[in-house]
């Protein structure tokens, strides 16, 4: 069962793709997750990344696939996998189902969880972060016990930059221009599905279950 998720950056996927991983056992790729691991590891295609990253570019697509190719054929992944961030261009995409097809394979399903924008904005500007532990929060849907302090280690809690409404708003329209458009290339690839991500995260999970079959 090979899964992408898809859907703009505070919709919940990430959480979504951690817990289809552990009911279905296969694991949960994030682009993010390949780089610090082929980094770590000093392999080729990881260095290559590194040189780009320690220059702030973007890391070119022929070396991201490389690396997703390679983590892809690791022996944890031969019942599937869902893969959290990546594609997130036509052009990814397409270099991504050129080679599955290479190798007889395809994308089984591209699960859209989709939140409107102010959704969006009002619920990563309700995120709370300990920069201390790492631990995260939210002021709404999972408070601390005490307001503005972190549970696991009574530092201070903050808003993050990332989680601020302008900055949000910015990244919301770097989605919308680039990896937006996945959404109608997977309908024509015929495996699109979309979940209403508004729902409470229990309810998510069931509608996705629901499409990938208890």
């Amino acid at each position: 069962m090979k899964i992408i998720m898809l859907g703009a950056p505070g919709a919940g996927k990430g959480t979504q793709a951690k817990r289809i991983a552990e009911k279905y056992g296969i694991p949960h790729i994030s682009t993010g997750d390949i780089f610090r691991a082929n980094i770590k590891e000093g392999t080729e295609l990881g260095l290559k990344a590194k040189e780009y990253m320690d220059q702030g570019l973007l890391v070119p697509d022929e070396v991201t696939i490389g690396m997703l190719l390679d983590r892809i054929h690791q022996a944890d992944c031969k019942n599937g996998y869902v893969l959290d961030g990546f594609p997130r261009t036509i052009p990814q995409a397409e270099s991504l189902n050129k080679a599955l097809a290479d190798m007889g394979e395809a994308i089984d399903f591209a699960i859209d969880v989709d939140v409107p924008d102010e959704n969006i904005v009002n619920r990563m500007g309700g995120r709370r972060a300990c920069l201390k532990c790492g631990a995260t929060y939210h002021v709404e849907y999972a408070a601390p016990k005490a307001d503005g302090v972190c549970d696991a280690c009574g530092s201070g809690l903050v808003l993050r930059d990332d989680d601020k409404p302008e900055t949000v708003q910015k990244r919301l329209t770097v989605y919308h221009d680039q990896t937006q458009p996945l959404i109608e290339y997977y309908k024509g690839q015929g495996v699109l599905h979309s979940v209403d991500g508004t729902q409470a995260m229990e309810a998510v999970f069931e509608s996705i279950t629901g499409i990938l079959g208890a």
